[in-house]
């Protein structure tokens, strides 16, 4: 993977993650603020977090992988 290659995919890692991060600030703004009305919620926004932070994650990790391969070039 070349540099601009490893440019796009650090793009997209910081993209993955404030998506992330979007998805646990609205299970956290359920559980505050309509918990008691909203609770049914939970599990469908808990699993809206949980893909949202796998997704950053594979995708982290092949950024992580990609830089260490770069640096051994």
């Amino acid at each position: 993977m070349d540099a601009k290659e490893i440019s796009e995919l650090e793009v997209l890692v910081n993209k993955l993650k404030f998506k992330a991060g979007q998805k646990a600030s609205d299970l956290h703004d359920l559980i505050e603020d309509r918990l008691l009305t909203d609770f049914e919620d939970i599990p469908s926004f808990a699993e809206m977090a949980y893909q949202a932070c796998n997704e950053w994650s594979a995708k982290n990790k092949e950024l992580l992988a990609a830089r260490q391969n770069q640096v051994k070039i």
